[in-house]
């Protein structure tokens, strides 16, 4: 079974697509979730905005994205 797995949660709809580029630019299939607020302001104030993965490619994700967050 593909079990989906947050792999990053964000505020900010656009760092989410970012991440969500990257993964997907090394081969790992990612969706982004819970951006459909119509209150720009409520997803500033709760991280309501989640990034998941296939169980099976959660922690090749979760380096990926630390890596990315060190280049910055």
């Amino acid at each position: 079974m593909n079990e989906l797995k947050t792999v990053a949660k964000f505020s900010d709809p656009m760092r989410a697509s970012i991440a969500e580029g990257l993964l997907k630019s090394n081969g790992i299939e990612a969706g982004i979730f819970g951006e459909t607020s119509s209150y720009p302001s409520f997803n500033a104030v709760e991280q309501n905005i989640e990034l998941k993965v296939k169980e099976a490619d959660y922690e090749s994700a979760l380096s990926l994205l630390a890596a990315s967050d060190k280049a910055e």
